[in-house]
Formats: structure tokens, C-alpha cells, sequence
């Protein structure tokens, strides 16, 4: 079948870590056809259809730079591919909000599409944790600087973070001190324009910020624990963690089996739980990564676990 990934520029993946191409490569080696494109090429126009202009018929020619070859370009309507996989990195702004609005036009004339338009909306990844307060640590979401301060008065050791941050981003760490933490509420909160969330820091960070990879309502029996490194508080391998590959606990998969059932009867085929210690930290849905750092270090086909989950819920 034809697959269509809409995604960042093909020309900017790393393919020795990137999921969206591992996918690619495990589908191709199936036999499916891979179109791309990016969201700003989504059109839709009265009495048409979503179409995506110009967007390109790929092959893979195995070569870790010059990676893919362009077959053809042509206007493709999203209904009449087999699949559409929205892998648009995050940030998730405005613009990945109306491309959320597209493809959710585009399901109502047919298309395929995963992760499920309206849940990416309904889920964004670090206010998703909200639901299920009984997996996370304690948490603030406000925009009031006093009620910033009470919770630190309160837990004494605490994360701040924006709410559209991506790889370790913007967030802030102040101990039991207080130094510097007016500044940096003025810096992420705005004058109260910007809404803050707010952790109780958790300090089995130093063994990992854990990725656990949720597909089709299933864990992946390997996480990656990305941790930090040279006194950096945060484990995102953006911000130069080290990712170390390692089996499930019984309380990840307790985490994992209750929230995958449900995340995935929501069309979330693919989520990502970022794990601290016994606490989700975030429930990433718009982009998961990890699938060639846990494959290559646990021997665990990521890729090939989601194309078996994608070919499931298209039959």
C-alpha cells in the first residue's frame, strides 16, 4: 500500500537515529510505498479533497547521507493512500494545530490517519499526564507566580518547565534555596501570559529519564533510560544524555498496561511515556522517538512491531 509520512524535511533526518526513517525502512522492506511531505504542503480547497501538492514518491538506496531517491512527485489526496502518519516533530503551535484540523477534514473524506487528528489535539504532552494522577508526582499547572511559590514553599526541590518545550527545553531546576527562582518564573511564566507546569523534583533522574514506547496499545518490553550527564538535571539526549537500553520494571509495565488500552482506543497508535522513577513525567503523541536506540542496544525490532500494529488496524 501507499504510505504517507507527513513529517519534517526529509533532507534534515539523522537516519542513524531517526524513528520516522526507521519506519520508512521497515515498510519499504515490506513492500509498502513511501510518499512524503511536509505540513505546510497539506491544501484543501471547497469541493476537493486534502491534498497533499507536491509530494514525493521516495526509495531508500541504503546510504547513511544520500539516503533516499525522489521516484515522482505528484498532488496526492490523503484518502486515497492507505495510511497517513503525522510525524511532524514538535513544537506542538498553532501551525501543527491547524495541520491536526487538515487531517481530521481529510479522515471525514476517508483517509487513514495515525496518530488519530482530534487525539493529538485532546492530548498535549505534558498536560496529558493530568488524567491519571495516580502515576505521576506532585504537579502545578498555573499562571500565578504566588501559587509557584507556595509549591516550592511546600516540596522544596522543584522542576519548572513550559508547556511547549521539547528535548529538555526550558527547564529549570531550584533546590531548597530558592536562588534565582523569581527569575525564572518572570522568564517562563511572562508577567502571567504563559501558563507554567511545576514537579516536585525527583531525584531517580540520576538513573534515567525513561522513554517506554507504547504501540498499539502495547509496551515495548524495552525502555531507553536517558541519563544525564556532567551535572546537567535533565536526561533528554538533546541536552546530552546518554540513552541506555534496559528491560521493563513491574512498575513500568503497571504503568504502561494501564495507560496503553486506553491511549490506544483514542487512535493513539504510537505513544511515548517519559518515565522518572515510579512517576510519568509526559505522554508524548505528536512524534515518539527511540526505536533504533532501543533496537540496537536490546535487539528488539521497534520498526517492526509498528508496521505489524499499523498493518492490524488498517486490515
Amino acid at each position: 500500500m501507499k504510505l504517507l509520512f507527513v513529517a519534517d524535511p526529509l533532507a534534515t533526518f539523522k537516519t542513524y537515529k531517526d524513528s520516522t526513517f526507521a519506519m520508512m525502512r521497515e515498510a519499504a522492506r515490506r513492500g509498502h510505498r513511501i510518499l512524503a511531505c511536509e505540513p505546510q504542503q497539506l491544501v484543501w480547497l471547497r469541493g476537493g479533497r486534502v491534498t497533499a501538492r507536491g509530494a514525493v514518491e521516495i526509495s531508500l538506496t541504503g546510504d547513511a547521507t544520500d539516503w533516499f531517491k525522489v521516484e515522482s512527485t505528484a498532488d496526492v489526496a490523503l484518502a486515497d493512500v492507505g495510511a497517513v502518519l503525522m510525524r511532524k516533530d514538535p513544537p506542538f503551535d498553532p501551525e501543527f494545530f491547524y495541520a491536526t484540523h487538515l487531517l481530521s477534514q481529510a479522515e471525514r473524506e476517508g483517509a487513514r490517519v495515525f496518530n488519530k487528528p482530534a487525539s493529538l489535539r485532546e492530548h498535549p504532552e505534558k498536560l496529558a499526564i493530568m488524567e491519571f494522577p495516580e502515576f505521576i508526582a506532585p504537579t502545578l499547572v498555573t499562571r500565578d507566580p504566588a501559587e509557584i511559590r507556595a509549591f516550592h514553599a511546600e516540596h522544596r526541590d522543584i522542576i519548572l518547565k513550559p508547556l511547549d518545550g521539547m528535548g529538555g527545553m526550558g527547564i529549570f531546576r531550584v533546590k531548597d534555596d530558592g536562588l534565582n527562582l523569581g527569575a525564572i518564573i518572570e522568564t517562563l511564566n511572562k508577567d502571567g501570559a504563559q501558563t507554567v507546569m511545576v514537579q516536585r523534583f525527583i531525584p531517580a533522574i540520576a538513573e534515567g529519564d525513561k522513554r517506554i514506547l507504547i504501540i498499539g496499545g502495547k509496551p515495548v518490553p524495552h525502555c531507553l533510560a536517558r541519563i544525564p550527564q556532567g551535572g546537567e538535571v535533565r536526561g533528554n539526549l538533546a541536552a546530552g544524555g546518554k540513552g541506555v537500553a534496559r528491560p521493563l520494571t513491574a512498575r513500568d509495565r503497571e504503568i504502561a498496561e494501564h495507560l496503553g488500552p486506553i491511549l490506544a482506543a483514542r487512535g493513539l497508535l504510537l505513544v511515548g511515556l517519559d518515565v522518572i522513577g515510579e512517576n510519568v513525567t509526559e505522554i508524548n503523541v505528536t512524534s515518539p522517538t527511540c526505536f533504533q536506540e532501543i533496537t540496537d542496544q536490546s535487539g528488539f525490532d521497534v520498526a517492526k512491531m509498528f508496521v505489524d500494529a499499523l498493518e492490524e488496524a488498517l486490515a
